[in-house]
């Protein structure tokens, strides 16, 4: 006969604080067991490591303990690593080093553009023109120098004149030098951060149908077109023309081609992704099933990224939403779900490179009746990007996006309904291999949480619309997993512990799906998933719905926000 086990508790609510399990006690009877919540470490203010050195607690411990347990010894010790502190201290050298150049080349050049100092040269000078010349020059017998040409010789100076006498005399003395060859000058390199070669349209006309010629075969200079440039407004104005931030820009283009803080690498992820939805938003039509739409998208991106483990490939699993599902659903192992002529696809695909994610969505529909739709969520979403910049507060981004996302109207059925912001969906910041970086864009205001943008920080900006009641919640069947950064929790089963080690090799801290999964040789896996799901090792995402029979739209663009300017990196023409 089963044991009954009466829970003690009137909490209902399901969050991380109201997590139990049932253990068997000495005596053998069951009890449940209240979970707490698992502690987390102070993070680096840059890189977002775990500090090493200080202690993992809840934030009530934190409150008890003193304060040089809270940090370490060391300038920032409780608030950046020490790679970061180092790697800032060397910046600050190289830019004060690059002014003091500056400084002695622009003294240079005055001092080489006065007369006088030309004219009347000291003894010194003399006598160091002379030792060189008895100890370099050594004409041999017979030989003819002759003297420049006038022509040849640079206008009006009486130095220039100097030397064609000094020329001519030289001449006389060596009896017949050859003729030196002029050298030819050289090319100069092109500097870190110069134009590409061709532009995002050219190359995108120039791509195969499907896309298959990898991005790297358009700019071999390796130097990708840059995004969108907005300028930054009322008190960050002045960084546009800073000097001091340029100089910290133009270290950032001095890093390696691997380096996460290489504006080059999330460019090359950026073409790839306009590219790949140019022939997207070209070839999807209703009629095709949404594993084909899928492996479309897919396999361009892997073909033209380069897939090459965690340093290429895709960002996380193609979205294909439809109607009334908001976001999160991409077809399973033998899905037959059709795309209708009256659906509203919202199509949300990532690309990562070296750990850089671009995140960006859009949405199609055949039915002329929810174009307005569309282009509230795309208004909004300009707004979010327009209104983004460092030191901005998100819930203030929020309030605008609301605003103007609220103030369309979508007729169906000579009915005409508001548009609503979906409440519970924001954007988000994206940190490297990390798609949901920490911090979260609203798109609706009221939610102030005290976030802040900061510089050097990269952001999805995404904004959803529906016709229905502006709220989501789980429904269906879940596809999209992400493992936990720091989670770190026994296991007793072989088959979790084999699963877990694919995820780390394949995935890492990004986004997969089932499809995924199968696709790397995993196979009865499901039992051992839904057991890293249950201890939190791994993160469900499960389809996320409006009520039945509403129609949502998604925009969504990635923004950087650089030292003097905004990029928006995955502009394109289309959206």
């Amino acid at each position: 006969m089963a044991q009954r086990i009466t829970l003690r508790t009137r909490k209902s609510y399901n969050t991380p604080s109201n997590r139990r399990r049932i253990v068997k006690t000495p005596g053998g009877k069951l009890r449940y067991l209240q979970i707490k919540k698992l502690p987390t470490s102070p993070k680096c203010g840059d890189c977002h490591i775990a500090l090493p050195g200080i202690p993992a607690l809840r934030p009530r411990q934190y409150s008890q303990i003193s304060k040089r347990q809270k940090t370490v010894q060391r300038a920032y010790g409780g608030s950046r690593c020490a790679t970061c502190v180092r790697d800032q201290i060397v910046r600050s050298f190289l830019v004060e080093e690059a002014k003091i150049v500056k400084k002695v080349i622009k003294s240079q050049g005055k001092s080489s553009k006065n007369p006088a100092a030309t004219m009347a040269p000291d003894a010194s000078s003399f006598s160091a023109i002379a030792t060189t010349t008895e100890e370099h020059v050594v004409p041999s017998a017979g030989a003819v120098t002759p003297a420049v040409p006038t022509s040849d010789a640079p206008k009006g100076g009486d130095d220039d004149e100097d030397d064609d006498d000094e020329g001519d005399d030289a001449g006389d003395a060596a009896g017949g030098e050859k003729k030196k060859k002029k050298k030819k000058p050289k090319k100069k390199k092109k500097a870190p951060g110069s134009a590409p070669s061709m532009t995002s349209a050219q190359a995108t006309a120039l791509q195969s149908e499907p896309p298959r010629k990898p991005v790297s075969t358009f700019f071999k200079s390796n130097i990708y077109p840059v995004g969108e440039i907005q300028e930054y407004l009322n008190d960050n104005a002045y960084r546009t023309t800073s000097e001091e931030k340029r100089a910290i820009e133009r270290e950032y283009l001095k890093e390696d081609s691997t380096s996460v803080f290489n504006y080059n690498t999330i460019r090359r992820a950026a073409e790839v992704h306009r590219q790949v939805r140019a022939y997207a938003r070209k070839t999807i039509r209703p009629g095709m099933s949404m594993t084909e739409i899928a492996e479309l998208i897919e396999d361009g991106t892997r073909a033209l990224v380069e897939e090459n483990g965690m340093l290429s490939g895709i960002g996380f699993p193609t979205g294909l939403s439809r109607n009334h599902c908001a976001a999160h659903y991409t077809p399973n192992a033998g899905d037959t779900v059709v795309l209708k002529q009256e659906d509203v696809l919202k199509v949300d695909f990532g690309v990562q490179v070296n750990g850089r994610i671009v995140d960006s969505a859009f949405t199609m529909t055949w039915e002329p009746t929810y174009d307005n739709l569309l282009l509230a969520v795309k208004d909004a979403t300009n707004t979010g990007v327009r209104e983004a910049g460092i030191d901005v507060r998100t819930s203030d981004i929020g309030a605008a996006i609301q605003e103007v996302m609220e103030s369309y109207e979508v007729e169906i059925n000579g009915k005409l309904l508001p548009v609503k912001s979906i409440r519970n969906l924001t954007g988000h910041s994206i940190n490297p291999y990390v798609i949901h970086g920490g911090k979260s864009v609203p798109i609706v205001k009221g939610q102030d949480n005290g976030e802040k943008m900061e510089e050097g920080e990269y952001f999805a900006i995404e904004t959803f619309g529906s016709t229905g009641n502006g709220w989501v919640r789980d429904e269906g069947v879940c596809s999209h997993y992400a493992k936990m950064g720091d989670a770190s929790v026994p296991l007793t089963m072989v088959s979790s512990k084999k699963l877990l080690s694919t995820i780390n090799k394949q995935f890492g801290t990004l986004p997969f799906c089932r499809r995924y999964l199968d696709r790397v040789g995993e196979k009865s896996y499901l039992l051992a998933l839904n057991d890293l799901v249950s201890k939190d090792i791994v993160q469900a995402y499960p389809p996320l719905s409006d009520s039945q029979g509403c129609m949502t739209a998604q925009f969504e663009h990635t923004i950087i926000l650089r030292p003097t300017c905004k990029e928006v990196v995955s502009r394109g023409d289309d959206y």
